[in-house]
């Protein structure tokens, strides 16, 4: 049972090696998440900013 268990251990390390090496497959792939992510904020910030602009324009005229 010992030697079993010995085998066992040694696999599961083997697999947690190789599990942890970052692949060219893995650059890649997070190459093509990150550009959509890069083009998009600055026009995703541009609407945040004139649409936060806008309200608080808005809310001072409302005010008035």
């Amino acid at each position: 049972m010992k030697q079993w268990w010995e085998r066992k251990k040694s696999k599961t390390r083997k697999r947690r090696k190789k599990q942890e090496d970052y692949t060219i497959g893995d650059f890649i792939l997070d190459i093509l998440v990150w550009i959509p992510e890069f083009i998009i904020f600055p026009f995703r910030i541009l609407y945040w900013l004139f649409r936060g602009l806008g309200r608080w324009i808005g809310d001072i005229f409302d005010a008035i």
